[in-house]
């Protein structure tokens, strides 16, 4: 069982991974090309884009793998719910192109980069279904084969219509690709090849649109969204978590720094990735995992030693990214006139952890049907984010936000853990987990802000954890080996 839900994280993993890999050439990219305020405004639209997003879903990934699970016919799950994202999807296309001037003063945003943006979002939801379906399949494969090309895309066509076509034009003025060049056209070139990404990977999964008999169970659409709706508040809430304080800032600080502050907070925030991407990983293989496991006796013993696992994979991973951050700013940030926000960098990962850790737990209310419960957590996590933002960013800047953010996702871990033992009692080893919690933390503090930089002393705290690690495991590393030898 352990043995299948490794092979499946590790190829999801493989396919959030990679792609986040690449996307790690763009940040040096878009920071060596971009002055620190036009790289804060694409940081903005991103953020509005995570948004939307979220509502075009309106929390039918989730109930898709509730109930293909559930259902006695999975099949009319797949037609209810592609017919379903479908014609909402429509729908949106007609009225956000309709509104896009209002969009633009509503959001501040060039109505050019707004319209980039609706199509984007109407690609990306087409494809929610497919995806899930490929998943729910267990074909995760071919699921990572598209994510993967679909970044591969986005990532050639940046780098050729930010450097390769700038030189061409020059070299070559009445050349036909110098009729393509803009001057100062780098934010729109970043969209256009998200677009060109975005249409071929739902031109790929486009047949699964012809292979189903376009059947809507409106009874059962019902019932799914009765279940999706609260994880569609939930998705708002992590969306105000994850992206609004860079919305906040945009709007909270004076105009003349409020894009380059934003500028510098994105750029150092990506060093955060690295937790973000374990934890993307295991959400994508252990959610169908969870659902499909609920009824076995020993399910909650599974939920507990997985979680486990996942606070020892995750402590080792924050201690060894804020050991090297000052390595890392100088691969993925190259203009060191974004290194000024690097104080942020320790709270944007263990806040990210929280949240992976928030994940593990919340698996309880997913189980019993309570989904409203994970609601009312993200919309605390939600309050505490906007209430601490408003009160921190005129004096703190983007300090302030990151200290919203791990209020917001620490509060949201303990709430969802304290909730968790009232209703679906898991029996956690709560000793081990918060002795490898706590030690990262520490040792994360010494080597971040007592001896930064010293790589001596930092290697030396990594060894002492994992032989932490080894000293308190080694009883199930042993049989590991012994089943490995046999």
């Amino acid at each position: 069982m352990f043995k299948k839900l490794f092979k499946q994280t590790a190829i999801y993993g493989l396919a959030t991974v990679l792609p986040r890999m690449f996307s790690f050439l763009l940040v040096p990219i878009y920071t060596e090309l971009l002055p620190k305020a036009e790289y804060g405004k694409v940081s903005i639209i991103f953020s509005w884009m995570i948004f939307f997003n979220v509502i075009l879903a309106y929390g039918m990934e989730t109930a898709f793998f509730r109930f293909y699970n559930k259902e006695p016919d999975p099949k009319k799950v797949i037609e209810t719910t592609t017919v379903s994202i479908f014609w909402s999807t429509l729908a949106f296309l007609l009225l956000a192109l309709l509104c896009r001037h209002n969009l633009a003063d509503w959001t501040g945003i060039d109505q050019q980069y707004i319209q980039y943006t609706i199509w984007i979002l109407v690609f990306d939801a087409l494809v929610i279904i497919p995806f899930s379906n490929l998943r729910a399949k267990q074909r995760p494969i071919y699921y990572a084969l598209i994510k993967i090309g679909n970044v591969v895309v986005n990532l050639l066509l940046n780098l050729f219509f930010l450097i390769a076509l700038p030189k061409v034009a020059a070299a070559n003025p009445s050349g036909l690709l110098a009729n393509c060049f803009f001057e100062n056209f780098q934010i729109g070139y970043i969209f256009i090849s998200n677009i060109v990404a975005s249409l071929l990977t739902f031109l790929l999964l486009f047949p699964d649109y012809l292979r189903i008999k376009w059947q809507f169970d409106l009874d059962l659409w019902k019932r799914m969204m009765k279940y999706g709706l609260p994880i569609l508040v939930a998705g708002i809430a992590f969306a105000i978590n994850e992206q609004f304080d860079k919305i906040l800032l945009g709007k909270l600080l004076p105009e003349d720094i409020a894009d380059a502050e934003v500028g510098v907070y994105s750029a150092c925030y990506k060093l955060g990735l690295f937790m973000v991407l374990f934890r993307t990983a295991y959400t994508l293989g252990i959610e169908p995992f969870f659902f499909s496991h609920a009824g076995k006796e020993n399910a909650t013993q599974t939920y507990a030693t997985i979680t486990k696992y996942f606070v020892i994979f995750g402590s080792f991973i924050l201690l060894f990214v804020i050991v090297f951050a000052d390595l890392l700013k100088y691969i993925m940030i190259r203009d060191a006139s974004y290194w000024e926000a690097m104080k942020v960098v320790p709270l944007i990962i263990l806040a990210n952890f929280f949240l992976g850790i928030y994940t593990n737990l919340s698996v309880w209310y997913k189980l019993i049907d309570k989904t409203y419960i994970g609601a009312y957590i993200s919309i605390i996590g939600a309050i505490i984010t906007l209430v601490v933002n408003f009160l921190l960013i005129p004096t703190l800047s983007y300090y302030g936000s990151a200290i919203a953010t791990i209020l917001a996702y620490g509060s949201m871990m303990l709430i969802s853990y304290f909730l968790g033992n009232k209703y679906y009692p898991i029996p956690y080893d709560k000793k081990r987990i918060g002795g490898y919690l706590g030690l990262s933390i520490l040792l994360s503090i010494l080597s971040f802000y007592f001896f930064r930089e010293n790589y001596y002393v930092g290697i030396g705290l990594l060894l002492l954890f994992l032989y932490f690690i080894y000293h308190n495991e080694k009883d199930t590393l042993t049989r590991i080996m012994k089943r490995k030898s046999n």
